[in-house]
């Protein structure tokens, strides 16, 4: 699909890219940085409170644990389907190269955050809009970053497009996953090679569903557990 147009706004000392996703799903008659129950909120559209989470869930746990209680909220993901790396100079910060990033995101990645939240997914007032995005991280070689990157410091990340988006609103929506020709029981190896993941994102994927109640387990071999569906 087609990259979408990317609005543009600004919202205080966010990043660029939480500002940005903000923007994009913006609508007529939204609010904006509302406290509700203490918290503040970072989009009010109606009675439906949206908060906007790039990375690490485990930051917002406690606030939508407490938010669901007597609110409908949406948590809205971004995921990068295609990046760009731009390396900046640490002296005047003009683009010394550019290049696509070899990772693509999917769908599926959403796991990788769920896993700090399973349990909200069981709670009626809880949905999770996933949005498949194009971005640029802006790089520098100042020598503070972490020991992985050589002491290269990631920047930014900077929204240039979103080419698709998905709604779930109940553990239906998540099972949808689970290949219909997995053979059942299965464990999450097995489950990894079927969809072409990662041994790390399928036990995520599998944890995630037992904790919704999706998926119970069957039996094990050894430290492998097997898995079947239960709803």
């Amino acid at each position: 699909m087609q990259a979408l147009a990317l609005k543009v706004s600004s919202f205080g000392n966010e990043s660029s890219l939480h500002s940005a996703v903000k923007a994009w799903i913006a609508e007529a008659g939204d609010r904006f940085e509302v406290e509700v129950d203490g918290f503040v909120v970072d989009i009010v559209r109606g009675d439906l409170l949206i908060e906007v989470q790039t990375r690490n869930f485990s930051a917002v746990r406690e606030k939508l644990r407490s938010l669901v209680k007597n609110h409908r909220v949406r948590l809205v993901f971004p995921i990068a389907a295609r990046k760009w790396i731009v390396h900046i100079d640490n002296a005047d910060g003009r683009v010394v190269r550019r290049r696509l990033s070899p990772k693509k995101g999917q769908m599926i990645d959403l796991f990788d955050e769920l896993v700090r939240i399973p349990h909200l997914v069981r709670e009626k007032n809880f949905e999770l809009e996933v949005i498949m995005t194009e971005e640029e991280e802006t790089r520098c070689n100042d020598g503070r970053g972490s020991w992985r990157r050589r002491g290269v410091s990631i920047k930014d990340h900077h929204l240039k497009g979103m080419v698709d988006s998905a709604l779930y609103r109940c553990v239906e929506d998540y099972i949808r996953f689970l290949p219909v020709d997995l053979v059942q029981p299965f464990t999450s190896r097995r489950l990894a090679t079927h969809l072409g993941i990662s041994l790390r994102l399928a036990r995520r994927m599998t944890y995630c569903l037992r904790k919704m109640g999706a998926l119970q387990v069957e039996g094990k071999n050894g430290r492998a557990l097997f898995f079947k569906s239960s709803v």
